[in-house]
C-alpha cells in the first residue's frame, strides 16, 4: 500500500492577515485575482467599478458590475461578527448605488443577520439578491494562508419560482369584476 503523507488544514485568525478592514481588507478583495474568488464563490462574474465608493456623505466598501447581466453588485465587509450597523450601511449603500445583488462578508454572521437576509430574499422580488458570506483563512504547514468563503445566506430561486407560480395562479383566476377593478 503506497503511504501519502498528507498535511493539517490550520485555521488562520483574519487579524493576523487583515488588521485593518479599510486598509487592508477591502483592498486584498477589490485585486481581481480576488474578486474572481469572490466571483466563483456567488457564481457571478464581477468586474471592480470602485473601491470604498462615495454614497452622499458614506463610502460603500466595493461596488462591482455584474458581466453577466451588467447590474450594480454592492459588497460590504467587517472581520468581525455581524453588527446592526454594518446592516444598515449594507441598505443605505444599496439604495443609495441602485445595486440589485447585495453582499455581506463576515467574520461571523449572527441567527438574527442571517434571518435577515433570508426574510430580505423572501420578501424582494427576483431582481434582488441578497448574499451573506463568512470569510475563513486556512494554511497547511507553512503555506500561505488561503481564504475560503461560505455562504450562509442566499437567494432561495425555489422559494421564488413557486411565489411566483402562486401569482401567476391568483392572476389568472381573477373575476371578470376584478379583472374590470
Amino acid at each position: 500500500m503506497l503511504s501519502v503523507e498528507l498535511g493539517n488544514l490550520e485555521r488562520v485568525e483574519l487579524r493576523d492577515i487583515w488588521a485593518s478592514e479599510a486598509a487592508d481588507f477591502t483592498p486584498w478583495l477589490a485585486r481581481a485575482e480576488n474578486l474572481s474568488i469572490l466571483g466563483d464563490t456567488l457564481n457571478i462574474d464581477l468586474e471592480l467599478e470602485a473601491q470604498e465608493k462615495s454614497v452622499g456623505p458614506f463610502r460603500a466598501d466595493i461596488l462591482c458590475k455584474d458581466i453577466g447581466n451588467d447590474n450594480w453588485v454592492l459588497v460590504e465587509n467587517q472581520l468581525e461578527r455581524t453588527d446592526h450597523s454594518h446592516l444598515g450601511q449594507l441598505l443605505t449603500y444599496a439604495s443609495g448605488l441602485q445595486a440589485v445583488t447585495i453582499v455581506w462578508i463576515a467574520a461571523h454572521f449572527t441567527d438574527e443577520h442571517r434571518s435577515t437576509l433570508d426574510w430580505l430574499n423572501k420578501i424582494t422580488d427576483e431582481s434582488f439578491r441578497f448574499f451573506g458570506l463568512e470569510v475563513e483563512l486556512w494554511r497547511i504547514g507553512d503555506s500561505p494562508a488561503a481564504p475560503k468563503f461560505n455562504i450562509v445566506s442566499k437567494p432561495n430561486d425555489w422559494s421564488r419560482s413557486v411565489a411566483r407560480a402562486a401569482r401567476a395562479i391568483d392572476d389568472a383566476e381573477l373575476s371578470d369584476i376584478r379583472q374590470m377593478q
